[in-house]
This record gives C-alpha cells, sequence and structure tokens, in this order.
C-alpha cells in the first residue's frame, strides 16, 4: 500500500476542513428577511429611544435576514472567530444607518445592532460580512412595504386594518405571501409589528416561505403612526 506524501496528506486535511466549513455555514434552507415597522416597537411598554443620528424615516426597517431551516430549526453564532468588523462595510455605513436602523435604548450609532445580528445570524449565512448586509440592503430596495400597503388605502395613522386585506395588499405588490408579526401596543392592542418574507440560500430571491414562524396575530390590527 503505497503511503500518502506528507504534502499530500496537508493538501487533503485542508480540503476537508474547508468542506467541513463550508456544509456547517450552509446547515440552512432558506432566509427569513424581516422588516419592522419603527411606530410599533417604539408604541410599546417598554419604549423605545431614536439613533445618535436623529429619528429615523417613518418606513419599515431591516431588523434582519436569518438563515433558518424547513423543519422550524435555525443556526445561529456559527462562527466565533469572525466578529463584526465595521471597517468592512464602511461603503455600506450610510445605508445601513437610513435602512437598517437600531431603536434601542439608550440612543446609539446602530453597530450593536449589527454586531448582533452579524454574530447571531450573518456567520451562519455562508456569506462574507459586506456580502451579507449587502444582500440584506439589496432585498429592501426592492421590497417596498409601505408602498404596497398605502397604495391599498392601508395607511400608518393608527387606524385598524385586517389582517388578511395587509398580507392580500402585499403579496399583490411583491409576489410573494408573507408572514405577519404583531406585538402589542400601551392599551393591549394588537399591532402590526414585523413581516417576513422568505429568501433563498444566495439571499438576492424572494420565494415562497417553506415554513412560518409560530404566533398569530387578531384579525384586526392596528398600524400605529411614527
Amino acid at each position: 500500500m503505497e503511503f500518502i506524501k506528507g504534502s499530500n496528506l496537508i493538501k487533503l486535511l485542508l480540503l476537508l476542513q474547508y468542506f467541513t466549513v463550508l456544509c456547517v455555514s450552509q446547515d440552512f434552507d432558506f432566509f427569513y428577511f424581516v422588516q419592522q415597522w419603527p411606530g410599533s416597537y417604539c408604541d410599546t411598554q417598554k419604549k423605545c429611544c431614536y439613533p445618535t443620528t436623529g429619528k429615523p424615516a417613518a418606513d419599515f426597517g431591516i431588523h434582519g435576514l436569518w438563515p433558518n431551516r424547513n423543519d422550524g430549526s435555525y443556526p445561529s453564532n456559527c462562527d466565533p472567530s469572525k466578529p463584526f468588523d465595521p471597517s468592512q462595510v464602511a461603503d455600506l455605513t450610510k445605508n445601513l444607518k437610513s435602512d437598517w436602523p437600531t431603536l434601542a435604548c439608550p440612543s446609539n450609532d446602530g453597530i450593536q445592532f449589527w454586531t448582533h445580528e452579524w454574530d447571531k445570524h450573518g456567520t451562519c449565512s455562508a456569506l462574507d460580512e459586506h456580502s451579507y448586509f449587502e444582500a440584506a440592503l439589496s432585498l429592501k430596495s426592492k421590497v417596498n412595504l409601505l408602498q404596497a400597503l398605502t397604495s391599498a388605502g392601508i395607511n400608518p395613522d393608527g387606524g385598524s386594518y385586517s389582517l388578511s386585506n395587509i398580507k392580500g395588499a402585499i403579496s399583490e405588490a411583491i409576489g410573494f405571501t408573507p408572514y405577519i408579526e404583531c406585538n402589542v401596543d400601551t392599551s393591549g392592542n394588537s399591532q402590526l409589528y414585523q413581516v417576513y418574507l422568505c429568501v433563498d440560500t444566495s439571499g438576492a430571491n424572494l420565494i415562497d416561505c417553506p415554513v412560518f414562524p409560530r404566533g398569530r396575530c387578531g384579525s384586526d390590527i392596528e398600524f400605529p403612526s411614527f
């Protein structure tokens, strides 16, 4: 039996390590692309704080791009050896501040929010840091939720709208059925909080959702102003 030469053995081990990392990083079936209505984030008992750059626009903001599996589970915190590095997304920072703003207290510049999203979800995405954030920003530019809703007469005016009409308006405009997540305002009323759409593993193309998150909204929900 011929033995593997030392240099070839090293190459083989490196190749196996590469494919092991690749398999771990691609251990998901699709992404949830999640956008959040700032009025609903702020209109709760917890309240909110505006970023150090000031009050965000009255528009849906990105919450995250989350790898998920068809059985409803998801990978998280996949590679602690690759911490968030702001310099890697320096050319995207302006767009991140406008399209992926933080509303957490105390007021901050968004770095903590993006760090959390990268560490928990981005490191499991099989994308490098720049590509991950760029993919989410690109999806945001393609999916104008506020326009889809207002074009159907569903306005952020504090009024109550049927859940079916909200889903229908988004489906009509986007071409895919969303999942709507609600939260509760200071008076205990259900309100439009987050919209989930599904994306293929490249992070570029919307798809029909293989599975929706758990949880349900009421048949009628508020769309608060911001």
